[in-house]
């Protein structure tokens, strides 16, 4: 189920490298990887699983509101960190070529039936 609907994710993004559903304890639930990558998703999700834990734990103590979404801009990749819940996020890398936007309405669209399948 959620394998499905990371790679529709994914596929749909132009410049799509692959998404990873995890919780901010670093475990990861389940992901889609496009063959062609050589980066490892799940040790970049596990290692921004921690700075994602510290912006929320900063968010909590200015009282701004729970964390939605954290934006990461490498020289090679984009990596755009949507929370679903208080235990899970989901995290989408796609190139620098890719497109951005595009990316953020696909999580933002799927970020329901994620939601759904986890509980």
């Amino acid at each position: 189920m959620f394998r499905s609907i990371l790679e529709t994710i994914v596929t749909a993004t132009s410049g799509g490298v692959g998404a990873v559903l995890m919780g901010y304890d670093g475990i990861a639930i389940d992901q889609y990887v496009k063959e062609d990558v050589s980066l490892d998703l799940n040790l970049v999700a596990i290692e921004y699983s921690n700075v994602t834990k510290e912006i929320c734990k900063a968010a909590e103590i200015l009282d701004t509101g729970k964390l939605q979404e954290v934006s990461i801009k490498t020289e090679c990749f984009y990596v755009i960190i949507h929370a679903l819940t208080d235990e899970y996020f989901v995290s989408l890398t796609l190139s620098r070529d890719g497109n951005y936007g595009q990316g953020r309405y696909l999580l933002l669209r799927e970020a329901g039936a994620l939601r759904r399948a986890l509980i």
